[in-house]
Parts: structure tokens; C-alpha cells; sequence
């Protein structure tokens, strides 16, 4: 007689599916909001059917904004430290002769974007920090749980009913294709498009006694790949809709032995008949190639044969396209093969708001706009705090619509890009004007500037919503679906007067991140980075841009506000809850134009700007100003923001760093309004 299975039943407020870079983000994201209250501390698990993190390979690129928000969680100085930084492009492109020369150098970052540049690192490393930061945030109260893989999903009026399964060692390692390469390394195909949704699955016996579990979650966030089992488990109309190209490229990690002059930079080559490389210089001497194989194609099917691509094939092909130089290898790290295609889920999250899906289980393209990990955890990094905020009972359930009105249209902005981008790259280049086959040079050239800003991060501009005031259509500035056209809590503004209120800090578009510029502590004239200031631990902010804090008539604007601030009804005190901090859920920072040297943060400003505790005294780290410092010169913050320096502004941020409000000192009702719609009290 078969025993049955002992099942385990167990709640929890957070279930994440995936532990990659998407799922880690979300993780580490709701580790680092234990400064916001709650009646009860917040309960989160993340399971992964693999049984190790990665070490080598995939997801290499970190962007700009990946770096401000690993920055706001604490860990951007150990990547950029490791890292390799990624300065300047060269082109290389076919003379009249066919021969490759270099045609042209441009700065792989564009200049004053951020205070970061792009930088290349793998996974492994990356993947690293996050469980660091998490361990560390959460106390070990989050840990990655290797070798569990679900097995169905029900969702019910209050919990979501993950079935998992505990993996035996062999099922939960991942499928490896070995090659009698000289390198004789595992490969990363198991990941690529090439093979089919259930590669990965097919060593795993369907019945089994014993190991399961059953898990009871307010909320799943499904992190959980390409081949999403989240994704297919909550039906054919979450399916990934799009095209694959003819395309196929390889892609190899090695120490490269060559004549070849930019090897240690990005480089983009078009070969005149051999196809397209681009070179990714990494950490540790080594360097990335992604490879064009022309020798490869798919099937009738639309699929090419993974059995017939190997590392020599992949790096034969390299040499090919890189002659008249030489390059070889004695060591290579890793490699993959994958098909360009460009395809997105119709919604990233179940209508009744308790499974989201984020990152390659949402949208999938081709890697060499280096987007895939950082749009990936860009999605969870917006989600995170939203969940969280919900789950604690801090913030209205309808700010969870906005995470698919805006990422959704993010992904489609990506999705537009790459399939351009990746068509330019892996076309023939073009012998002269009359070649209407061939892909003009100066067409890939302009696309690749262009989009530097997009692939920065930086570009991303949020609609309407209740977290975002300004006007247009939220539709249309959403992702166009039904979703974002009926997102609840709007705010109505005419176009009048939105410009009239982000006249009063141009450089503070509403919808996007805060950019940074330097301000000096005013109690020890320490220079800040402002974006440092604004940690991602769940607080919305309200920035007090004070003006001159000097001038008798806007000291008495300040008071006034402050004066509100301090008001029993004001949302400040009505958000916070009996017995926490009063910056536990908003927190107020102050920036003022007087000079440093001028004024004192006890006699010029408020005590609801610099907060009082019994134990710990004034706080000191809440009025900064625009002024230049001992060492690190000017930054010249008011100008930079577009903020009057006498008269200032006054700007809601929200915890993930965007910009949703800006208005007037005497404004406050508005800014009620605003957060009346978002917090619960």
C-alpha cells in the first residue's frame, strides 16, 4: 500500500517564484521596508526549483538606474567597485575594399546623465550582493529556499494557494549540454530560447510521495524566467504574444589572446559578408563576444538545432567576422546561443491584484541592448514597494493597478527599441546609397545614440495615476489597455495648470526619477549626492525646496507650511501611526538656497524639519542646502532642478525615487489630496 503524502500548510504575506535578478530585487526590496509600521511584521518567502544561485554567465550589464537603486538599497558601491566600467564605444564597419576599420568613438554613457555610468559584471557576482542585502536587511528572516518547485496555484477571495514540491539534488540542478569543446565548460543553453518551455522539466517525476507543501499567500510575485510556470498557471491569455526573427547569435565569455586593437572596449562590428560581433569587455580579463551565426537557421518550425551549435562553431564565426585580426583563447568561462525575438505577456499582473509577473516571465528580447536584467529588476523594484505597502496596511490597494500601466509600457518602449536595434545589428551593412537590402551605417549609428538614453533607464516617464499627477490621458501614457485607461484615483488636472506647477522645477519632470545633485549638510557641511538621501525603505519623501530661507517674507511662506505640516489633521501626523516616528512613513527633507555660513538649523527652521527624539536629540540629517562646499565644488541643485531660488517649491517623492507631485508652498490641500489617495489612515 502507497503511503500518502503528509502536506504542510503554511501562511505567508509575500510568496516570490524565482530567485534571479527579478525575484532577488523584490526580495531585497521588502527586506529594507522595516522603517514603515504595521501592526504586524511582514512575512516573505522565495522559492527557487533550482538548487544553486548562478556563477557564471548570463545577465552582464548594469545601467545607470540599476546602479542609482542598488545604490538606495545599499550595495552599488561593491558592484561598481568589481566591476568593469564601460566608457567609450568604437564602431568598426567595412571599407570600400570590405576590410574592417574603425569608423567611429562615441561615450558609451551619455555625459551628465547620472552620477553613474554603465559597468559590466555577471550574474553571479550580482545575484551575490542582493542575498548579502537581504540576509543582512532582514535579519535572516528572507532566504532563498533552493529545490522547490510549485505545482499549482489556486486563487481564492483572501489567499493564494501555492501547491510546492520539495526537489530531489539531481531533479533541482540544472539540465547542462557537455561538449568535447577544449573548454570543457557546462553552458548556459538550458536558459536560451532554443530550447523548448518544458527542457528543463523533463528529468522531474510527476508523482511523488512526500515533500509537499502547501502555501497560503496574500500575494505571488512570479520572477520566474521565459518559461514562467506562474505565467502558464494562470492561463493561455497570459501567453507571450510576438515574433522570433531568422537571427541566431552566440555568445561566449573568454580570455581572449588577439591583435585585434579595442578588445577592451564595447565594441559593434559589421563585417561586409560575415555577419555582426560585439565585443563586451569584462571583469577579470575577460571579455564577452556576441556572435552572429549565419551558419545556423532555423527550421520549418521557425527553431534552429541547439545539437549543432558548439563553442568552435560560435568562435569560429567570430574569427571570421573579426579578419584581418587574429584572436584565440586558452579559457572560456561560459556559453550560449540563443534567437532574437521580441514577445510580451497582454497584462503582468491577475486582475484581482494577487499575482503580479515581472522581468523574462513578461517580456522577452534580445540581449545585446544589455536591458534584459535591468528592466527585469526594474519591474520588481517598482512592485515591491507597492505589495509591501499593501500587505503592511499602509497604502490603498488601487496603487497596485499602477504596476501595470507603467512597466507594461516600459517593456513595449523596450520591445519597439530592440526590434529595431537588433535588426540594424544583424542586417548586412549596406555598399552605397543604392544598396536598399543593405543596413545604412548611419542609420545603426543614430539608432545606438539614441538609444544610449533609453537603455540608460533614465528615459522612463509614468503616466497619470494616483501616484502621479499630471495630465494626459492614463492610457495613453499607460500601457493603452483597459487597465490603464480605468486606473482608479486619478487626478484631474488640466494641461494649464500641470505646466504651471512643473514650471516650478523643470529639472523635476513628474513621472520620472529624481536626478542628483550635490547639497551640503547644514548642521556639518558634508556634500550629499540628494538621490542618496532618498533610501529605498518604503517612505515617500516630501522634498521643501525653502528658497532663501533669509528673506523675512519666504520665512513666513516656510512657517506657514511647516505651521500645516505640524497640524494634528495634516496627512504627516494622520500617517503616522500611534507611537512610531513621525518620518516612519514620510519622511520630510529640506533644501534651502541662503548661505550655509548664514543661517542656524535650530533658529531658522521649523522643528517639524528637524524632528525631536527623547533619546537620540535633533535629527541632523534632514536640512541640507544649495551651496558650494570645502572639496567637492557647487552643485548648484536649485538651478539644476529648475527651482526659483528665492520663492522654492515643494515636491512629493515616491519610495521608489519618482517625482508625483510638485506645487506650491501654499498648496498643502493639494498635496492632502494626494496623499488621501494613496495612504490608508
Amino acid at each position: 500500500m502507497v503511503s500518502q503524502p503528509t502536506i504542510l500548510e503554511t501562511n505567508v504575506d509575500i510568496l516570490i517564484i524565482g530567485a534571479g535578478p527579478a525575484g532577488l530585487m523584490a526580495a531585497a526590496s521588502l527586506a529594507h521596508l522595516t522603517p514603515v509600521p504595521s501592526a504586524s511584521p511582514l512575512s516573505v518567502r522565495i522559492i527557487d526549483k533550482r538548487s544553486t544561485k548562478i556563477f557564471s554567465g548570463q545577465a552582464d550589464g548594469l545601467q545607470c538606474r540599476s546602479l542609482e537603486i542598488f545604490d538606495s538599497l545599499g550595495f552599488a558601491d561593491r558592484a561598481w567597485k568589481e566591476a568593469n566600467h564601460m566608457i567609450e564605444i568604437c564602431m568598426w564597419n567595412p571599407d570600400d575594399s570590405g576590410m574592417i576599420q574603425r569608423s567611429d568613438r562615441i561615450p558609451d554613457t551619455i555625459v551628465g546623465l547620472s552620477r553613474f555610468q554603465q559597468i559590466v559584471l555577471h550574474q553571479g557576482r550580482i545575484e551575490r550582493f542582493f542575498l548579502d542585502n537581504i540576509q543582512k536587511y532582514s535579519g535572516g528572516a528572507i532566504e532563498v529556499e533552493r529545490g522547490i518547485m510549485p505545482i499549482s496555484l489556486e486563487i481564492g477571495e483572501e489567499y493564494v494557494k501555492v501547491k510546492v514540491r520539495k526537489l530531489t539534488e539531481e531533479e533541482a540542478a540544472p539540465p547542462q549540454v557537455r561538449t568535447g569543446s577544449k573548454s570543457n565548460v557546462t553552458d548556459g543553453i538550458f536558459r536560451s530560447n532554443l530550447v523548448g518551455d518544458d527542457y528543463e522539466n523533463k528529468k522531474i517525476t510527476r508523482e511523488r510521495n512526500g515533500g509537499v507543501e502547501t502555501i497560503n499567500a496574500r500575494f505571488v510575485i512570479g520572477c520566474d524566467g521565459a518559461r514562467s510556470w506562474t505565467r502558464r498557471a494562470l492561463g493561455p491569455e497570459f501567453e507571450l504574444q510576438g515574433e522570433a526573427t531568422d537571427f541566431i547569435w552566440g555568445v561566449m565569455d573568454i580570455i581572449p589572446i588577439t591583435d585585434f586593437p579595442d578588445i577592451r572596449m564595447r565594441c559593434a562590428i559589421h563585417s561586409a559578408n560575415d555577419g555582426s560581433l560585439m565585443v563586451i569587455p569584462r571583469e577579470n580579463h575577460m571579455v564577452r563576444l556576441y556572435i552572429q551565426l549565419k551558419e545556423v537557421t532555423p527550421d520549418a518550425s521557425g527553431r534552429a538545432d541547439r545539437t549543432k551549435i558548439t563553442p568552435e562553431l560560435i568562435f569560429g564565426a567570430a574569427q571570421k567576422i573579426l579578419k584581418p585580426y587574429k584572436i584565440d583563447y586558452e579559457y572560456c568561462d561560459w556559453w550560449t546561443a540563443y534567437q532574437i525575438g521580441q514577445r510580451i505577456s497582454p497584462s503582468f499582473s491577475h486582475p484581482s491584484n494577487k499575482v503580479f509577473l515581472a522581468g523574462d516571465a513578461v517580456h522577452t528580447h534580445s540581449p545585446k541592448a544589455g536591458q534584459g536584467m535591468n528592466v527585469s529588476m526594474q519591474d520588481s523594484f517598482n512592485l515591491a514597494w507597492k505589495v509591501g505597502l499593501v500587505a503592511k496596511g499602509v497604502c490603498h490597494p488601487r496603487i497596485l493597478d499602477t504596476y501595470q500601466s507603467e512597466r507594461r509600457r516600459v517593456a513595449q518602449d523596450l520591445i519597439e527599441f530592440d526590434h529595431k536595434f537588433s535588426r540594424l545589428f544583424s542586417g548586412r551593412p549596406a555598399k552605397d546609397v543604392m544598396d536598399a537590402e543593405g543596413v545604412s551605417m548611419a542609420e545603426f549609428k543614430d539608432a545606438f545614440l539614441k538609444g544610449n538614453l533609453f537603455a540608460s533607464g533614465l528615459s522612463v516617464d509614468y503616466g497619470p495615476s494616483c501616484l502621479v499627477v499630471k495630465n494626459g490621458d492614463p492610457g495613453e501614457l499607460g500601457d493603452r489597455s483597459n487597465r490603464s485607461r480605468e486606473l482608479e484615483g486619478v487626478h484631474k488636472i488640466t494641461e494649464e495648470a500641470f505646466n504651471a506647477k512643473q514650471s516650478l522645477a523643470k529639472g523635476l519632470p513628474v513621472g520620472m526619477r529624481v536626478n542628483s545633485f550635490k547639497v551640503l549638510s547644514q548642521s556639518c557641511a558634508r556634500p550629499w549626492h540628494f538621490q542618496e538621501r532618498l533610501k529605498a525603505d518604503g517612505r515617500f519623501r516630501v522634498v521643501l525646496f525653502a528658497g532663501n530661507i533669509l528673506n523675512r517674507n519666504q520665512k513666513l511662506r516656510v512657517q506657514a507650511f511647516c505651521d500645516r505640516l505640524s497640524s494634528p489633521v495634516g496627512f504627516l501626523r494622520r500617517a503616522t501611526p500611534e507611537g512610531a516616528r513621525i518620518d516612519s512613513v514620510i519622511e520630510v527633507l529640506t533644501i534651502h538656497s541662503a548661505k550655509r555660513t548664514e543661517t542656524e538649523l535650530l533658529r531658522d527652521f521649523s522643528d517639524i524639519l528637524h524632528p525631536f527624539d527623547p533619546r537620540t536629540g535633533w535629527d541632523y540629517n534632514k536640512v541640507f542646502v544649495d551651496d558650494e562646499s570645502y572639496h567637492e565644488g557647487f552643485g548648484d541643485a536649485y538651478s539644476n532642478y529648475g527651482v526659483d531660488k528665492e520663492r522654492g517649491c515643494v515636491v512629493a517623492v515616491r519610495p521608489d525615487q519618482y517625482v508625483g507631485w510638485i506645487g506650491e508652498l501654499e498648496d498643502f490641500e493639494q498635496l492632502q489630496e494626494y496623499f488621501e489617495g494613496i495612504l490608508v489612515w
